[in-house]
């Protein structure tokens, strides 16, 4: 079996795993693709990161948040007006495992 053959495999296989369709034509390009990917993983993993404080956001900016306040009122009773069967406040199931 050729390198070939093994690379057109692995695509093949790496298609069906993550449920895609990749024509056989790809196969080449695909597989250039996703060396040149862990190739740059593994220069970004080379990279020292020794005494680097991790950030919580990478942008310096605040985000404006609004006030947490209640502004609408859920009724219960407005719901379960719906459901075929309630009691006590509790919607009613069937069964589903025995």
């Amino acid at each position: 079996m050729t390198d070939q053959d093994k690379t057109q495999i692995n695509i093949t296989h790496l298609a069906r795993l993550a449920r895609l369709a990749i024509p056989a034509s790809s196969h080449a390009s695909t597989a250039e693709d996703l060396d040149n990917i862990i190739a740059m993983i593994d220069a970004m993993q080379s990279v020292d990161t020794e005494g680097v404080e991790p950030l919580s956001h990478p942008l310096d900016s605040k985000q404006l948040l609004r006030a947490d306040v209640v502004s609408e009122s859920v009724s219960r009773e407005a719901f379960q007006n719906n459901a075929p069967k309630t009691e006590d406040g509790y919607y009613l199931v069937p069964r589903v495992v025995d």
